[in-house]
């Protein structure tokens, strides 16, 4: 019995280990399956969502190959090339500011005017010494008028021998003397003339005026303030009291990366979207490339003309701009239109590395692969897809594939 009892001691007991054994298992069955449905459960929150979006029909290529492509895009701002901030030029105290920003002004029209006590005064004391020496001069004139008939009658008794040739010299000497004087005199109211205009100048410096016709951009200073050309006096003087921009001289400025710089010429047709209006298309051209690089961005500079002018275009505003390859001549066979569909360029985004465009169909977003092609200005050719799919314009970040969507607005 002892022998029985040890052996069964000594037998391995595999039944509870193997119920232990099957516990983890289990655990990680479920982790697991609570992922698969989280997982699901996200998908079809995403899928229920509702995303409000616009649309934008694809259209075929054809519709763009007729135009220029553009062989490249650059961003930049509109820039005033006729734009000055009006000072006076003298220090003085504002006594009147007759300008506010938006307003438009002529070339020449007054636009402030300073304390001008000093200079009147100054001026009416030139003017007083003018008329001194004009009366001078007048003096100098009648003298020497009454010494030439003094001259001319001791020459006349010298001929009649009533009186000595010493008498002659001495009237001839008293004329020389009265033309030096006379001369001497012109000089000075030259002198006094130059004077007038000075003051004259120093009075006119009180009066600020427009250099050129524009608009007024900003208003620097008001009345009762001290307006210098120089920063004098601290942050107590203002060395400007207003912008002026001429709107007509409005162009573009942009950067373009030096290695894409071969394919800006001067002249070539360019095509300009601010960014305030994004689908309003300004026809435009290259002025000129700016003969220098920028090292820190290693971009060159280029100005760019707009060829139409408009109020909504304001400087300083942001501007995409397309540069178009040159029109073909009028024999050149056209090219083949490519493949695929016209979108906007703004449909075709980047989902798990690839280029992808949600097509709507009926209140869903379907996610399809497409190949970014040529560019024609704000629309792009997206191969593998047909021209009449309806795409999404600005997909969202979140947005997948069978994502809700509400139409805002169909273009």
């Amino acid at each position: 019995m002892e022998n029985k009892d040890l052996l069964h001691q000594l037998r391995i007991d595999r039944s509870e280990p193997a119920a232990r054994s099957r516990a983890p298992v289990w655990i990680a069955a479920g982790v697991a399956l609570l992922a698969a449905i989280g997982v699901a459960t996200w998908v079809t929150l995403q899928r229920a969502k509702a995303f409000e979006v616009e649309v934008a029909t694809a259209s075929s290529p054809a519709a763009g190959a007729g135009a220029a492509a553009a062989v490249l895009q650059a961003t930049g701002y509109v820039t005033a090339r006729r734009q000055a901030t009006v000072s006076a030029q003298i220090t003085g105290t504002l006594t009147q500011v007759l300008i506010e920003e938006g307003e438009r002004v002529e070339a020449g029209e007054v636009l402030a005017t300073l304390e001008d006590t000093a200079q009147k005064a100054a001026l009416a004391q030139a003017q007083a010494g003018l008329r001194a020496a004009q009366a001078q001069l007048a003096q100098y004139q009648a003298q020497l008028a009454q010494g030439r008939r003094d001259l001319a009658r001791a020459e006349d008794l010298v001929r009649r021998k009533l009186v000595s040739a010493q008498s002659v010299e001495v009237a001839r000497t008293q004329v020389e003397t009265q033309v030096s004087q006379l001369e001497t005199q012109r000089k000075q109211v030259e002198v006094a003339e130059a004077g007038v205009r000075a003051a004259q100048v120093q009075l006119d410096y009180c009066t600020v005026r427009a250099p050129f016709a524009g608009v007024i951009t900003a208003k620097a200073a008001q009345v009762g303030e001290i307006v210098s050309p120089l920063s004098a006096g601290g942050g107590f003087t203002r060395t400007g009291v207003g912008t002026i921009v001429d709107m007509d001289s409005l162009e573009v400025e942009v950067d373009v990366t030096e290695s894409y710089i071969n394919r800006v010429q001067p002249k070539q047709p360019a095509q300009a979207v601010l960014d305030a209006y994004p689908d309003w298309q300004i026809p435009a051209r290259v002025i000129a490339i700016i003969p220098s690089a920028d090292r820190g961005k290693a971009t060159v500079k280029v100005r760019v003309a707009l060829e139409q002018k408009d109020p909504r275009i304001l400087p300083d505003m942001g501007v995409r701009v397309s540069f178009m390859e040159e029109a073909r001549s009028a024999d050149a066979p056209p090219p083949p239109p490519p493949k695929g569909a016209l979108v906007p360029g703004s449909a075709i985004v980047k989902r798990d590395g690839k280029d992808v465009v949600f097509a709507v169909e009926g209140d869903r977003a379907r996610s399809k692969a497409v190949v970014p092609g040529q560019s024609f200005g704000e629309l792009r050719v997206a191969e593998g897809l047909a021209a009449g799919t309806r795409v999404v314009r600005q997909p969202p970040a979140e947005m997948a594939d069978g994502a809700r969507v509400g139409i805002k607005s169909a273009k």
